[in-house]
């Protein structure tokens, strides 16, 4: 009976142990991999928490650029943010996050409402890019990236309701202010300026397309050869705005004073179009005026006065355009034909115009962007004297390949 019970005993006990061998196997095979939802993302730059609850380790997939998670992998449960980029098109859009972790795959879809049409009444309470489209500009400012270089607001980060007190904001009539002193911090070691200048970035917020070259962030003129016409975002163009001068500098050497650029088109390393304003400090008026800078070996910088003169000296312009006075000055290039017209209420259009048939730009490799805002043209003055414009209407456009 002794033998036959230890027998019993034995056996029993053998199998206790492989049946609770048995269940802990089977509680380390059973994963756990869930997510929380999430809500409609504004058409604004927008972070939400995303909760992981997981027995694993997990990482996750995107399968659009606009969404951006942190962290982007982990182990157990956590909650990770998942941040949506402003929407810069007219349109709700979706993506989807997808998390994998041992055998299970868990998806989210994430929608992002469209941005909203601006009326073109501007809104004083409003940031600029509420009041403008800004979906396709970046800005440079004169403040400190960091490294001792200008620091640039991005097209995401515009379009978040981005303002400066200092130097961009909305003023009391809803108009988009560039204010750019003579001092401050420049966009690179080759230029002597400072800047609060919107530059065209038709990548819009997708980082993945370089900034430089002939690719979907630049365009073309219409004389480009065919295939650099199909690689750029589009070709040939026109940029039209509506603003007024506040204040123009008023220290510094005679050939600087009273000087700022206030539109561009920018190649590779040359200057299409460069458009002045200038109020000398006896004049009460300000005149207007231009220089067309072929790429070297195609000429001399061509200098092309449209009201008044660029002159040092220059007497007091009898159309000249006076501070606070609205104007309007459309850039249009089609083919090698670049012309330039100022418009004011009241008076007839001034109309100029270049043929760059030889000028360079129309070659393979040759890109362009426009440029709006204030690009200082004096470095000679005061440290706090600077120049002023309030932009009330920016839009632009090129012909799609």
């Amino acid at each position: 009976m002794k033998i036959t019970f230890r027998l019993f005993f034995l056996a029993s006990f053998f199998v206790f142990l492989f049946s609770c061998g048995s269940t802990e196997s089977e509680e380390e095979l059973s994963e756990t991999l869930e997510l929380s939802s999430l809500n409609e993302f504004s058409a604004y730059q927008e972070t939400q928490l995303l909760n992981i609850t997981a027995n694993m380790y997990w990482f996750t997939e995107i399968d659009v650029n606009w969404i951006s998670i942190e962290p982007r992998y982990g182990t157990n449960n956590a909650s990770v943010e998942v941040t949506a980029a402003s929407n810069t098109i007219y349109e709700k859009r979706t993506g989807t996050i997808t998390v994998k972790g041992g055998n299970l795959t868990k998806t989210i879809t994430i929608t992002q409402a469209a941005r909203e049409e601006n009326t073109g009444e501007l809104d004083a309470n409003k940031p600029p890019s509420q009041n403008f489209d800004l979906s396709t500009w970046k800005l440079n400012t004169p403040e400190n990236n960091g490294s001792g270089f200008a620091k640039t607001i991005s097209v995401s980060e515009i379009n978040s309701g981005y303002e400066d007190d200092e130097y961009f904001y909305t003023g009391a009539d809803g108009g988009m202010v560039f204010k750019c002193p003579i001092d401050g911090f420049k966009t690179s070691a080759n230029t002597s300026y400072t800047r609060v200048e919107l530059r065209e970035m038709l990548r819009g917020t997708d980082t993945s397309i370089s900034t430089q070259g002939v690719n979907k962030n630049n365009w073309v003129f219409g004389t480009a050869p065919d295939s650099d016409k199909n690689a750029a975002a589009g070709y040939d163009g026109e940029m039209t705005a509506t603003l007024a001068i506040n204040h123009v500098t008023t220290t510094g050497s005679s050939s600087h004073i009273g000087r700022l650029i206030i539109g561009q088109i920018h190649a590779n390393d040359d200057e299409p179009i460069r458009v002045y304003y200038r109020k000398l400090k006896d004049n009460a008026l300000g005149s207007i005026y231009f220089a067309h800078e072929p790429t070297d070996g195609n000429g001399d910088e061509q200098w092309i006065d449209v009201i008044g003169s660029r002159s040092s000296s220059a007497a007091n312009p009898e159309d000249g355009i006076a501070l606070n006075e609205k104007f309007t000055y459309t850039i249009n290039v089609v083919g090698d034909l670049l012309t330039f017209t100022v418009s004011r209420e009241g008076k007839e259009d001034v109309v100029k115009t270049v043929n760059m048939q030889n000028s360079g730009f129309n070659i393979s490799g040759q890109y362009m962007y426009f440029k709006a805002g204030i690009y200082q043209a004096n470095n000679t003055g005061d440290a706090d004297d600077y120049a002023q414009a309030t932009f009330y209407a920016l839009e632009k456009s090129h012909t799609a390949n």
